[in-house]
């Protein structure tokens, strides 16, 4: 009877603390009004032309077969006022695409448009044109997709972040540490709500794991680095190494898993303090069973159904799935060295990458806004060089009707 009072007691005061972290994490592990700041990018120069100006323009341009110049679609998109403007955007953003001109789509046209998909509310839009970007030309650079990715935080859509977090690793975009730490979050925000994953999904959401976790020396790091590597594992040892690396940023050598347990020894030989989470280790141990448990012969015919690479990705699955054995000898010594040695973190991943937002974000923060302003100066600069060549072309191309004309009259 004691004890249950006892628990009924503490339950209320685990519960509020629980969401006192949340509540502050939530607050906290989102980018500061600094970074998300607009006023840098809404002080640029406007262009004097309407909307309906620049869309005449383009219209009669296409159908004379001219090119659209660069500034011209530029124009358009920073013009845009309504979601109704955003549409429209879309439908001459791919026309350019398919345009001579297609090649120089300006970076701040890139990062226009996504802005102005968040300002009126066409975050969808903004999504479609990212997943198909070889259509339209979206390749945003970090801070534009920090920018999207928070979108989706603050709104509690983490497979939403986690799509765009998809396209960070697609492009091997995660230089700056705002994007890693972002990522990272975005990714253990979606994991904990237990996904059913597809074996595609599980591949790139292990890929961006493991991706962002190389650039983070530290327990949570490490602890992405072992969830990635588990997870193309597990599906490079039940679909085969080319399911693996088809139309992906990972290396085509066989042993995922292995790099996982290689994971688990550094953290193992490192004097230093560093940890793996108990939640991935626990994971690992679960792929394991799942993968010894699970007969080759279901895996072999599905490979047969899918896998075109031949006989020599053959050989490489069955070399790898011989593995298994050694493999989960090899997880079991390292996990009890793990424990031993004091280096197993009991948090779950997700708590681990609320850790490294509370302690990372906000410095890596200051110097990447700082480098963004320098930015948008950059591309003003290169925007008003195109401006006084526009107008110099027109210019000559005036002088010389004119002087066609006068010959004429000459005659």
């Amino acid at each position: 009877m004691a004890a249950s009072t006892l628990q009924r007691f503490l339950l209320p005061v685990r519960t509020a603390t629980k969401c006192a972290a949340s509540t502050f994490t939530a607050r906290r592990c989102l980018l500061s009004a600094a970074y998300t700041d607009t006023k840098v990018w809404e002080q640029r120069e406007s262009d004097p032309q309407s909307l309906a100006e620049l869309a005449s323009l383009m219209d009669r341009s296409y159908e004379r077969k001219f090119p659209v110049s660069s500034l011209t679609i530029s124009r358009f998109v920073d013009k845009i006022s309504s979601s109704e403007e955003v549409a429209q955007a879309e439908y001459y953003l791919y026309k350019f695409r398919h345009s001579p001109n297609c090649w120089y789509l300006r970076d701040w046209t890139v990062h226009s448009w996504f802005r102005q998909c968040l300002k009126y509310g066409a975050r969808d839009k903004a999504l479609y044109t990212l997943k198909n970007k070889v259509q339209f030309g979206m390749f945003p650079d970090e801070f534009t997709f920090n920018l999207l990715i928070d979108s989706y935080l603050k709104d509690g859509d983490y497979k939403g972040a986690c799509s765009v977090v998809e396209e960070v690793m697609l492009q091997e975009a995660f230089d700056q540490p705002t994007t890693q730490i972002l990522s990272l979050h975005a990714l253990s925000k979606y994991l904990a709500i237990k996904p059913d994953l597809s074996w595609q999904e599980e591949r790139n959401v292990g890929a961006a794991l493991m991706l962002a976790g190389l650039k983070q020396e530290n327990s949570a790091g490490l602890s992405a680095q072992l969830l990635g590597h588990a997870l193309i594992g597990k599906v490079e040892i039940a679909r085969g190494i080319h399911a693996v690396f088809h139309q992906m940023p990972l290396i085509w050598t066989p042993g995922y898993i292995g790099r996982s347990l290689a994971v688990m020894e550094r953290v193992c030989s490192d004097a230093g303090d560093l940890k793996l989470s108990k939640e991935v280790l626990d994971y690992v141990q679960k792929v394991l069973q799942e993968l010894s448990s699970t007969p080759a012969s279901k895996t072999e015919e599905e490979n047969n159904t899918e896998n075109e690479a031949g006989d020599s990705t053959d050989e490489e699955y069955e070399l790898e799935r011989a593995k298994l054995p050694q493999y989960t000898a090899k997880f079991k010594e390292l996990s009890e060295r793990l424990q031993a040695q004091g280096k197993v973190d009991s948090g779950s991943l997700e708590a681990l990458m609320s850790r490294l937002v509370q302690e990372k974000l906000r410095i890596s923060e200051e110097s990447e806004v700082a480098q963004y302003q320098k930015r948008v100066q950059e591309w003003e600069a290169e925007r008003r060089q195109l401006v006084q060549r526009e107008k110099e072309m027109r210019e000559k191309a005036q002088q010389e009707r004119q002087a066609r004309q006068a010959a004429r009259a000459a005659r």
